[in-house]
């Protein structure tokens, strides 16, 4: 800091720039050196002033901050900087009706500053923390008021000066009595800690006694520290009293017990809504947005507890199962693997078979589309003793005997074939009994090239169907043409443009029917 009476280095606007740089930093001590400088140069200027103000009030010179508040609004009653100062500096004085005075001047004159509404808030609560709320508060004149003077005199007897202690009075302070530690805890919370920490090393005598690389006494820091958390703790409990603090606790803990009666219904419809929503959006061709709401809901779900969330585990499953199924669309196979065995190793976890069964089905589709047969069809056989219905096993004795077709073994394909074929009789299933004959064609079709015998086989039966099926008459194309079994069944092929195993496909499934070839469907 410059000397008295000298003209500090440096102009107005660079001291002030630097003391904000320093007061952003914490160098409160620097800055107010800086801003002090600055106000050498521009005695009365009114935005340093406050900026000195807010200096000393964060340094807890809440005297000093309100002088300089106050002669920063001495030529300028509107100023806006000013108001808000000092309602602040009076906020934190614990005077809270003149700084809600103050905040409303503010907000008045500047109504889109959110600054002077937020002030005018929470000066009104602080307020209502030391009185009471006004609709609470019944009052009755049953009795004379004596009372009421007597309490006012004992008040002003007991109250203690604002006054600055010297180094001695400090001293003497460790022999005061202190406030109820309990009482003391809830209005410092964390810093109690700190507080304590500090009184422990007023015992440590030597080290009161030394001084810091500045000359300053650790004694006087340790006491500055002390009396800085006693005013804290004395504006908080004029803030929110312990009465309101037990007030508010009490309403949370309520409001917590209401809640918690009123969250099983809801936690019900929000899971319901959510699993309608994934679905909706992976059957409407939006995989990413199943997939994102998906892995949201599984987040929320695996915060709650176990006792709020019905089927927990069987929830968190089925929400892996959905993002397997969300990724396998979007075409993410190895991420659509890792969900669904996620899905079955929590299935196994749990003793989940539905869930297994579940898994184990997503799993073999995923390593059937990205050409991995043998793996899928290991993955199906496990499920095969978990089918629960004809249909089900139709399906998977036809997607296994696909698997097999894929990897060129013929005989496998066919068995597998009959076996979707007799699931599909049982259940009554027409498509499903197109769909094996289909793959029981292919598979006879792959062998007919390496068996000779199968191959004798398979030309009796066209023979047998040829005869049995089509009746080349005027509407066949054979037109009444003395032409072998093979030249019709070809013609007739080609008038329906269809391949031979789809032919032959095409007659099983109309012997099935009891149709006749000529007016089927196709």
């Amino acid at each position: 800091m410059a000397a008295a009476g000298t003209v500090p280095a440096g102009t107005f606007p660079s001291l002030m720039a630097e003391g904000t740089l320093l007061c952003r930093r914490g160098e409160y001590g620097k800055a107010l050196a800086c801003f002090n400088n600055a106000l050498k140069l521009r005695a009365g200027d009114k935005h340093g002033l406050v900026a000195r103000s807010k200096c000393y009030l964060k340094l807890g010179d809440t005297e000093n901050a309100l002088k300089d508040a106050e002669a920063s609004l001495q030529n300028d009653k509107t100023f806006s900087k000013g108001l808000y100062q000092k309602a602040e500096t009076l906020y934190t004085m614990g005077d809270f009706e003149f700084a809600l005075v103050f905040y409303h001047r503010g907000y008045r004159l500047r109504p889109e500053l959110q600054k002077f509404r937020l002030g005018i808030e929470k000066s009104q609560e602080a307020i209502i923390n030391c009185i009471g709320s006004p609709s609470s508060v019944k009052l009755e004149n049953k009795e004379d008021l004596c009372f009421i003077s007597r309490q006012a005199e004992s008040k002003h007897t007991t109250q203690k000066p604002q006054i600055k202690l010297t180094k001695d009075q400090k001293w003497t302070r460790k022999q005061e009595p202190v406030r109820n530690p309990k009482t003391e805890r809830q209005l410092l919370g964390e810093l109690y800690a700190d507080k304590a920490y500090l009184e422990k090393l007023l015992k440590d005598e030597d080290l009161m006694e030394s001084s810091t690389k500045q000359g300053i006494k650790v004694a006087d820091l340790v006491l500055s520290g002390i009396s800085y958390l006693d005013t804290r703790s004395d504006f908080w409990q004029q803030q929110k009293p312990i009465y309101a603090r037990v007030r508010e606790r009490k309403l949370r803990q309520q409001r917590w017990i209401r809640d918690k009666k009123r969250n099983a219904a809801e936690v019900g419809r929000y899971i319901v809504k959510s699993m309608e929503d994934i679905d909706m959006l992976l059957t409407g061709d939006s995989p990413e947005e199943s997939c994102k709401k998906a892995e949201r809901v599984l987040k929320t779900i695996r915060g709650w507890p176990d006792n709020e969330v019905p089927n927990k585990k069987e929830l968190i499953g089925n929400l892996y199962s959905c993002i397997g199924n969300a990724q396998l669309e979007m075409g993410q196979m190895e991420a659509a693997l890792q969900s669904h065995k996620m899905d079955l190793e929590f299935a196994r976890q749990n003793d989940l078979p539905d869930a297994v069964s579940r898994a184990l089905d997503n799993i073999g589709r995923v390593y059937a589309r990205i050409g991995k047969f043998q793996q899928a069809i290991d993955t199906w056989e496990k499920k095969i003793p978990m089918a629960k219905s004809s249909l089900e096993k139709t399906w998977l004795f036809h997607e296994i005997g696909r698997c097999y077709l894929e990897l060129n073994k013929a005989e496998a394909a066919q068995n597998y074939g009959q076996k979707s074929l007799q699931s599909a009789d049982e259940e009554g299933d027409a498509e499903w009994q197109l769909h094996a004959t289909v793959l029981v064609a292919q598979a006879q079709g792959k062998g007919i090239t390496t068996n000779f015998a199968l191959r004798m086989e398979t030309a009796c039966l066209f023979s047998i169907l040829v005869k049995t099926f089509l009746p080349f008459n005027s509407q066949s194309n054979c037109s009444g043409q003395d032409l072998s079994l093979e030249t019709c069944l070809i013609n007739y092929c080609c008038s329906l443009g269809l391949g031979l195993t789809q032919m032959l496909s095409f007659v099983c499934y109309s012997k099935i029917k009891g149709l006749p070839v000529c007016n089927h469907p196709l």
